[in-house]
């Protein structure tokens, strides 16, 4: 069944992969991490090792699931699906058939807009022409500071239908950002006990920036110890710009 989600941005998620490890500085904080500790002392199916050497593991593992990849089949109306949640889809340890099964569903599912998020942007755009795109797949990368926007390139570089930026949490200024095929970008400060601060010119600048281009923005969260009750207004309002969804 779906999972509703608490995201701002999306509706439901889908999880055919978990386990991840970090990759780069947004991950110091990795709020998958801590939830996957607390889903395998509940005895959550998916964060128990299952015996099988070949796609399981104990703890955040990178394990495939093949028997998620049925849900969206049987989800009766169009949803908004955050795909791998816990995961990173092209993480070096997700085989290339497993990612074609999961583009697959995709593709059986056009009533369905699903959205993938990754930092491993040079494997995604190194094995794009091995991939049959669907139309309402959204690709996006995470842009968390301005050592990794070369991620940006990459993503241009795979035929996706839609392209987006998650600059969350946004550790530094992004600065002459090149939005050039880019459709959307949100942006928002880190969560939880140990939160790094965000500059408000930070976010500003992003937005500013895509005003310019004429590009899609969302800010998602102040962020904090407590993000809620932080709030989400920038200069007065909330910006929730999304891209079309797919027809």
């Amino acid at each position: 069944m779906a999972t509703n989600s608490a995201i701002e941005w999306t509706e439901v998620t889908w999880n055919p992969v978990t386990g991840c490890d970090r990759v780069a500085a947004g991950c110091d904080n990795c709020y998958a991490l801590a939830l996957a500790k607390r889903l395998k002392a509940m005895g959550a199916e998916k964060y128990q090792n299952d015996g099988d050497p070949r796609t399981s593991g104990p703890g955040f593992a990178i394990t495939t699931h093949p028997r998620a990849l049925v849900q969206p089949l049987r989800w009766r109306s169009p949803k908004v699906v955050f795909v791998n949640s816990m995961s990173d889809l092209f993480h070096a340890k997700v085989p290339l058939d497993f990612i074609r099964d999961v583009f697959d569903v995709m593709r059986e599912t056009p009533q369905h807009t699903y959205q993938v998020l990754t930092k491993r942007a040079h494997r995604m755009a190194r094995m794009a022409d091995k991939l049959d795109w669907p139309g309402n797949l959204w690709m996006g990368v995470s842009v968390e500071s301005a050592d990794v926007v070369d991620r940006i390139d990459h993503l241009r570089a795979v035929p996706a239908a839609t392209r987006f930026l998650s600059c969350e949490p946004l550790l530094t200024a992004l600065p002459n950002l090149d939005l050039g095929g880019v459709d959307w970008v949100i942006a928002g400060g880190e969560s939880g006990p140990r939160a790094r601060p965000m500059d408000a010119a930070w976010v500003e600048e992003i937005r500013d920036q895509c005003v310019e281009a004429n590009v899609a923005f969302f800010f998602k969260q102040w962020g904090g110890r407590t993000p809620k009750a932080n709030g989400r207004d920038l200069g007065g309002r909330t910006w929730d710009d999304m891209p079309k969804l797919a027809v």
